[in-house]
């Protein structure tokens, strides 16, 4: 199976080595090639037809799927296998938004679980809205506990729906400084989100945020105002959270797709039971369709394909996601954790180095806003950059002109990365504007673009929690074929400990008249001169 395996990327590697196997122009010619480059899941319509998958790289890149066997993989997940093999455990944030009795962890029945704490979540935002006594709710969590629910409440949460979200997770002081004036803790529901309840960052947050509803409220009072997304019931007890007010979740579910759990109580709370439920609708409407899909059919599949083209084939190490929608001005952070943190490995499921490059940097901006700043680069810097263009057919608003030119740029965006600008094109231009030879022959190379820069194109008939769900869900199906076609773990995150442990050792070394202790030379001198810069 390894030599097959070894063929298939071969042979891939045989057509990127094709004189101008990254040129996507000539491929246009072809009038049947956008019905075959465009495929529906749900309501989700993607358009890879201006990338330079030809039907024969196409080919040879779904063989390579065969080969690693990644549907087969798909099913081992569903099937709660603990494909998560450096931790022990299974990969099963699909249980969350699935059916009752669908889905199992070993002998246990994942799908009881889910169903048991998405009731208890119902009662409890029943309960908090038919109470009427909280505006706001503030979520404190960092990473998954904060980057998925505050994308999620950001993109959906409408005037009149029942409370107000707010998002800390920065442990700098400021970040709760500037939050904390345009609340009142009588009315502010308070979530502490982390699984193990000791996260340090959430942690010195939530006591900043507890003492300040103790300061207003008094101390027992203070406690109907706080509720736990964790599963350390002793340690959320000693905060003072009460016990009917912690919602757990298991191991088998990543943080960065945990907002389906109850770490995405906050949405529920915030735009409502029925909002949050047509969230897990939506994405479960994708995860039929990657559990169901032949793999020339399989919109994930098909997305990660592309991008083992553009990353190992074509050498593009970045991928830019531009969102044609305000609303959705957190997805590209979101997807950041979802694919940067799962896919940043440098050795394979089995210890050994990668031969390949993984996982790319992911950036992005809401589109238009990425026009007047590092567009620039991907229209004439001379490294390609992937981009994914998001586009939303209808508003919900009644701006129809503003929405026709959001629309537009997001099309013009796609259509000039792969058209560029040739010389005689822009010569003509400024022919036309009088321009004598001498000042076109000196700006002429200024405004050249090149093209044949790729970008895939998400549309979706409108924003809301439906689909929002599908396209989450699609990109988290994505990085799981990614993983698979790259051989490497997908779920584990051990590249974020180091840092914190490290950080750990440095708190008490920047206390008044502390010492440093063992380091570098650098960081010695650095914390010799933040003590020196503190007055210390």
């Amino acid at each position: 199976m390894a030599d097959g395996i070894e063929a298939a990327w071969d042979r891939v590697a045989e057509l990127a080595r094709t004189p101008g196997a990254g040129a996507i122009r000539p491929l246009m010619a072809d009038a049947a090639r956008a019905a075959r480059l465009t495929r529906r899941a749900g309501d989700v319509l993607a358009d890879l037809t201006k990338t330079s998958l030809s039907a024969e790289v196409l080919d040879a890149l779904l063989a390579l799927a065969g080969e690693r066997g990644v549907l087969a993989a798909r099913d081992a997940m569903a099937r709660g296998e603990a494909i998560n093999t450096t931790e022990g455990r299974a990969v099963l944030h699909m249980a969350l938004r699935g059916p009752r009795g669908a889905f199992k962890a070993g002998s246990e029945d994942a799908s009881a679980e889910v169903h048991d704490t998405l009731d208890a979540m119902r009662a409890f935002c029943a309960r908090v809205h038919g109470e009427q006594r909280f505006t706001d709710v503030v979520n404190i969590g960092i990473g998954g506990s904060d980057l998925g629910p505050q994308m999620a409440a950001r993109a959906l949460w409408r005037a009149g729906m029942p409370m107000r979200a707010h998002y800390l997770s920065n442990v700098d002081g400021h970040a709760w400084e500037a939050m904390r004036h345009g609340l009142d803790p009588a009315r502010t529901l308070v979530l502490v989100a982390s699984k193990t309840f000791t996260t340090a960052e959430t942690m010195a947050n939530a006591h900043l945020v507890r003492d300040w509803l103790r300061a207003g409220l008094g101390e027992a009072e203070a406690g109907a105002h706080l509720v736990a997304l964790s599963t350390n019931l002793k340690a959320t007890a000693a905060f003072g959270v009460p016990e009917g007010q912690v919602f757990g979740f298991k191991d088998w579910v990543g943080g960065r797709f945990s907002m389906w759990s109850a770490i995405g109580l906050s949405v529920a709370l915030a735009c409502g039971w029925e909002v949050f439920q047509a969230l897990l609708d939506g994405a479960r409407r994708m995860d039929e369709h990657f559990l169901s899909a032949p793999a020339e059919e399989n919109l994930p599949l098909l997305m990660a394909l592309a991008e083992v083209w553009h990353v190992d084939m074509l050498g593009y190490p970045t991928r830019a996601v531009l969102p044609y929608d305000e609303r959705l001005g957190r997805f590209p952070a979101h997807l950041q954790q979802v694919e940067m943190e799962s896919l940043g490995k440098r050795v394979t499921l089995g210890g050994l180095p990668v031969s390949r490059p993984t996982g790319p940097v992911v950036f992005g901006e809401p589109g238009t806003n990425a026009q007047h700043s590092f567009m620039q680069l991907l229209h004439q810097g001379t490294t390609p950059v992937p981009a994914d263009i998001v586009l939303v057919a209808n508003p919900d608003h009644g701006f129809e002109e503003n929405h026709r030119q959001l629309l537009a740029n997001g099309l013009a965006q796609a259509e000039a990365l792969l058209r560029g600008r040739d010389a005689t094109e822009v010569r003509e231009e400024m022919e036309a504007k009088g321009m004598d030879a001498a000042a076109i022959a000196a700006l002429l190379p200024h405004r050249l673009f090149p093209g044949d820069r790729p970008s895939t194109t998400l549309l979706i008939p409108h924003l809301d929690a439906g689909t929002l769900g599908q396209l989450v869900a699609l990109y988290e199906h994505k990085v799981f074929c990614l993983g698979a076609l790259w051989n490497v773990n997908a779920f584990d995150q051990w590249g974020v400990e180091l840092g914190k442990q490290l950080a750990g050792v440095l708190v008490p070394e920047l206390a008044p008249g502390a010492k440093p202790g063992a380091h570098d030379p650098s960081t010695t001198a650095l914390i010799a001169e933040i003590h020196r810069l503190r007055g210390e």
